[in-house]
């Protein structure tokens, strides 16, 4: 067995500040989401949703865009449909694929919070940083989320 690479001081105050931010802003954005009885599940969902042509994705697509499996996906869209948010509809062309279909409601519903999401993204992400860390902090986190999605 190899010895471990264990990380630096610098190394682990970087991965502790990045494990920091991403808890408490996820946490954060979470909460302001249940003011409009959303979680940040319910709203990526939305979003892709809303973002797609015809506003409806195939379920196994919808799980890859949202990292979750897809039993996670189906019991969260059966949460969403309750609400009526989505709704499901058959593939014509593939009787074992279901798309999720956005529904007027749910339309609607991203329509009127998109806008204080995006303002809270801004209060406590965004507007935090200047336009160069911006552009650091894409250009280091890139080439991570590449590597992370050839792994998927």
């Amino acid at each position: 067995m190899s010895t471990p690479r264990w990380l630096s001081p610098a190394e682990q105050r970087a991965w502790r500040t990045h494990l920091a931010l991403h808890k408490l802003l996820m946490h954060r954005l979470d909460r302001e989401l249940q003011e409009h009885a959303l979680s940040l599940n319910d709203y990526e969902i939305l979003v892709n949703l809303s973002e797609s042509p015809g506003r409806r994705m195939r379920m196994s697509d919808l799980a890859d865009a949202t990292i979750q499996s897809r039993s996670r996906l189906s019991h969260q869209i059966s949460r969403m449909e309750a609400k009526g948010l989505v709704t499901r509809e058959d593939c014509r062309d593939d009787r074992r694929g279901t798309f999720a279909v956005l529904t007027d409601e749910g339309w609607e519903t991203i329509q009127r919070v998109a806008p204080d999401h995006v303002a809270g993204v801004r209060e406590h992400f965004v507007d935090r940083l200047t336009d160069d860390q911006l552009r650091e902090l894409e250009s280091a986190y890139g080439p991570i989320v590449d590597h992370l999605k050839k792994l998927r």
